[in-house]
């Protein structure tokens, strides 16, 4: 049974939903603004704040962690050196989400996800 089984399946298998958010976090940390749907967002906020919360560890171990969940190099590039110096004093709540309305092809509520 499926009782107070909370996990966001997004409609997709484990792989290709891991792929998307993993590919959407890395797009919020680059770009620092990204439109998506509601659902979507929800399910990579608390990615892109706890991958920002390591960055600011600055130790081997959280860079490592870093590198393997990032599937390349400029993201954790901008993280080590550029956001973790903006977000020093700053203890959580890095990204800000933002409602747009329905989108316009499927009625889906689009969000606006930026960092602070």
């Amino acid at each position: 049974m499926r009782h107070q089984k909370n996990k966001v399946t997004l409609d997709r298998k484990k792989g290709p939903r891991v792929a998307m958010l993993k590919n959407l976090a890395m797009s919020v940390i680059l770009y620092e603004k990204v439109k998506t749907t509601q659902a979507k967002a929800k399910a990579v906020v608390p990615l892109v704040e706890k991958m920002i919360t390591l960055g600011k560890r600055n130790d081997l171990h959280a860079n490592r962690q870093l590198r393997s969940f990032f599937l390349i190099e400029n993201p954790v590039k901008k993280i080590v050196e550029d956001l973790k110096v903006r977000y020093a004093a700053r203890n959580g709540g890095f990204t800000r989400t933002t409602k747009l309305g329905p989108r316009v092809g499927d009625s889906a509520n689009m969000v606006l996800i930026e960092l602070v």
